[in-house]
């Protein structure tokens, strides 16, 4: 009797439960949405940003592309606005001291700033008028601008005219610095990672260069 009342009621409800392959597919589908919900959390704790109020107003005013600033941000000095390299180069851009020289003398702007290279509003500035300046020179080739904002544009001009070196990140390979060659492998990696997690921040009205493909 309890053996049939059991039947009577447990039956059904184990008949209703999904097969094990749509069990399956079920549980694979919720792994993919959480998949999709988690990683733009993740990626932005990797890849973190800061003084992003300086990077978009400096990349608004001298035409930079502000990834590509964060890029080189996140390459040159993690971020850290004291960092200072063994040739001297300061701040978190990196700015060597005969680079900034000729921006002031190229840009016009006074020589005051090599007081104050360290503060990020001014390194962020300065920095983005030369990478806007290394675009417009490269038209538009964001390869080139990293690889001639690690090692001078006078050098990648002279591979590019020369045919040493086509440009390309897939030609990177035939960059003869391996410190450059590196570099560029680097700051297009992040700059694609820092385009992926912080897009929105820009305003809808806000256009840059398209991209040379990375």
């Amino acid at each position: 009797m309890e053996r049939s009342v059991l039947k009577k009621w447990v039956r059904p409800g184990l008949d209703a439960l999904p097969s094990p392959k749509a069990s399956w597919i079920g549980f694979l589908f919720l792994l993919w949405m959480l998949w999709i919900m988690v990683t733009p959390w993740l990626d932005r704790l990797i890849y973190p940003l800061k003084y992003e109020h300086l990077i978009l107003n400096s990349a608004e005013a001298t035409g930079a592309d502000p990834f590509l600033v964060m890029a080189i941000i996140r390459a040159e000095s993690q971020f850290q606005p004291e960092e200072e390299s063994a040739v001297g180069a300061q701040g978190l851009m990196q700015l060597m001291p005969e680079t900034l020289d000729w921006m002031i003398q190229r840009g016009g702007f006074s020589p005051a700033l090599r007081e104050y290279i360290r503060d990020p509003a001014i390194n962020i500035h300065m920095g983005s008028w030369y990478i806007s300046y290394l675009t417009k020179r490269y038209n538009g080739n964001k390869v080139a601008v990293m690889a001639a904002y690690n090692c001078g544009h006078n050098r990648v001009t002279r591979w590019l005219n020369q045919g040493v070196w086509d440009g390309t990140r897939q030609g990177a390979a035939r960059i003869p610095i391996k410190e450059t060659r590196e570099y560029v492998y680097r700051v297009s990696f992040y700059y694609q990672k820092y385009k992926e997690c912080y897009q929105h921040l820009l305003r809808d009205d806000q256009h840059f260069l398209e991209d040379q493909q990375l």
